[in-house]
């Protein structure tokens, strides 16, 4: 059963219309948001504020995370016109930073890593001042894949860790910790003017000192801005929630990770990897 919120993971009402607003140009573009597949709870206020998250390669995923509400699946064919529907829609909203994620897609060869490129090349031709943020899936480690998502040259990438690695085979069973730190770290190798992202959600049953461990590998690694969340279940027939973390411990994470080098952190119970991205970067 889904336990009681806490006071601090309450939020306002959101705007409908504004909502209603940015859903209705992503169903006329035939396209999908992470905020709405993923239940994300901050999908009111970044809505509000004009910020959305793509997400790219359809909106089923290969892969079955026991966190995640993203329906799971064998995907559908790849809609040819999206790389450029996004770009199209980044115009629309004006967008002088914006976010692209995708599903996992085990099922192609090389793991959707060409939609990717042509999604920034399809947004820097229309839209050449905004910047490009890019959240991507381990690509079974494929380093062909992952040269040619950075040879589009966006501003960020980004790559989820999620969790600690000693829940890996109960929260993501399919992933693997270790690549996971490997593709950040072959991004790191590769160009280290791309800034590298990663972010963790507690809550999971993890430990005090699996976290300070998780944040010592992350910048093990080089790794440049840290997103630290609350795990929220999706459902009853989700992963449950071990533990509601409070914003006094939060900010403590926020400290120890700042201590340990990193360049950008953001922590707090409604923190997920796109959440003020913009603004974490003009800070």
């Amino acid at each position: 059963m889904i336990k009681t919120l806490p006071s601090w993971l309450k939020k306002e009402i959101p705007d409908s219309a504004s909502i209603k607003s940015k859903l209705d140009l992503v169903k006329d573009l035939n396209l999908h948001t992470v905020c709405v597949s993923a239940h994300c709870p901050n999908m009111g206020e970044c809505f509000s504020h004009g910020a959305l998250t793509f997400m790219i390669l359809g909106d089923i995923c290969t892969r079955n995370c026991q966190f995640c509400a993203v329906r799971k699946g064998m995907p559908g064919k790849l809609d040819i016109n999206e790389p450029q529907n996004i770009a199209r829609a980044v115009k629309k909203l004006n967008l002088d930073y914006v976010v692209i994620t995708s599903v996992t897609r085990d099922d192609l060869s090389e793991g959707g890593a060409s939609v990717f490129a042509e999604t920034v090349k399809q947004i820097k031709n229309l839209n050449p001042d905004t910047k490009i943020e890019l959240l991507i899936p381990d690509f079974q480690g494929n380093l062909g894949s992952l040269g040619k998502v950075m040879d589009s040259s966006p501003d960020v990438i980004g790559h989820n860790i999620e969790t600690v690695e000693r829940l890996y085979q109960k929260v993501r069973p399919m992933a693997n910790y270790r690549r996971s730190l490997g593709v950040l770290n072959e991004i790191r190798k590769i160009d280290r003017n791309i800034l590298t992202k990663s972010a963790i959600l507690l809550g999971m049953g993890e430990t005090w000192a699996e976290i300070i461990q998780t944040m010592q590998d992350l910048k093990g690694v080089s790794c440049d801005i840290l997103a630290i969340g609350q795990y929220l279940a999706p459902s009853n027939q989700h992963l449950q929630v071990a533990k509601f973390v409070s914003p006094d411990e939060f900010k403590e994470y926020k400290e120890i990770a700042e201590k340990l080098g990193f360049k950008y952190v953001l922590s707090g119970p409604f923190v997920r990897s796109s959440y003020l991205a913009s603004e974490l970067l003009r800070s």
